[in-house]
């Protein structure tokens, strides 16, 4: 975790997120690449050009930057290397070509920010960088004076495409030196039995030495409930789901589901592609 990309709009969710992401840069001797979207109509602006046909894109590069001033003397970013980036893509496209150009190796963002010039990240485009990021996403609800992760929930359907993802879950949890708890939710249309629930999670589990983990069956009514409930009823710090691209999550993780939990719970969730 040497390259952490931190997204912003410069609202008060996107600062919870740079402020998680300093912590993790100050612990894992990381850089942050702080990344703002101007969403309007051009492809390239030439910021330091006395002249231009598009004055209201210069003016508000003007302003991004004037931001990242402000931002780069706050307290928490002392001693962290911040690479500042404007630009001109759509936002999920943003950030797809920042991670490539870069080499990122985690995303952090908050799920609601809005800023008074244009909503950045909320809804689709939260869930289009969920889906479609390479990179695994973080994503914050709220500001997190310490964020220290001691029990994180990794939920699958624990199919052997997911065990990829599995083991990038175990790095996330070793560098916490966290406890894993793997999650298979039961529900009414999705019911198998436990003998087998527990059969896959322990051939699962044996794929990899790591062994600071539980396995753990839910039955719930959906599975975005499930692995809410569960998350509560243990005290979770951390959720943890593999994503399959832009058809969502994985065979057991279909619909909205990765919307849903990164729009509903109230603990991080973190996403890995399949």
């Amino acid at each position: 975790m040497k390259k952490i990309l931190v997204p912003t709009d410069f609202s008060e969710q996107a600062e919870n997120a740079l402020k998680v992401a300093a912590q993790l840069a100050k612990t894992h001797k990381a850089e942050i690449y702080l990344l703002h979207i101007l969403e309007i109509p051009l492809q390239e602006v030439d910021a330091m050009s006395s002249h231009s046909d598009l004055p209201e894109a210069v003016f508000f590069m003007k302003l991004a930057h004037k931001r990242f001033e402000n931002l780069l003397n706050e307290d928490y970013l002392q001693d962290v290397t911040v690479h500042e980036t404007v630009d001109f893509h759509e936002i999920f496209k943003g950030v797809f070509h920042t991670c490539k150009k870069h080499d990122i190796d985690l995303i952090v963002m908050g799920s609601n920010g809005v800023s008074g010039l244009k909503e950045m990240l909320i809804g689709s485009n939260t869930e289009k960088i969920v889906r479609t990021s390479e990179v695994p996403v973080l994503v914050v609800k709220k500001q997190h004076e310490t964020f220290q992760v001691n029990d994180f929930v990794f939920a699958s359907d624990f199919k052997d495409e997911s065990k990829a993802t599995y083991k990038k879950a175990i790095g996330f949890a070793q560098a916490f030196n966290a406890k894993l708890h793997l999650l298979m939710v039961n529900t009414p249309n999705k019911f198998i039995t436990s003998d087998h629930a527990n059969k896959r999670m322990m051939d699962f589990a044996s794929s990899s030495s790591f062994s600071n983990y539980t396995t753990n069956i839910y039955n719930d009514v959906t599975i975005e409930k499930g692995i809410m409930n569960f998350s509560q009823s243990i005290g979770a710090d951390l959720i943890g789901m593999s994503t399959h691209g832009r058809q969502g999550i994985s065979h057991f993780f279909n619909g909205s589901i990765s919307e849903d939990l990164v729009n509903h719970a109230k603990r991080p969730v973190i996403t890995f592609k399949i």
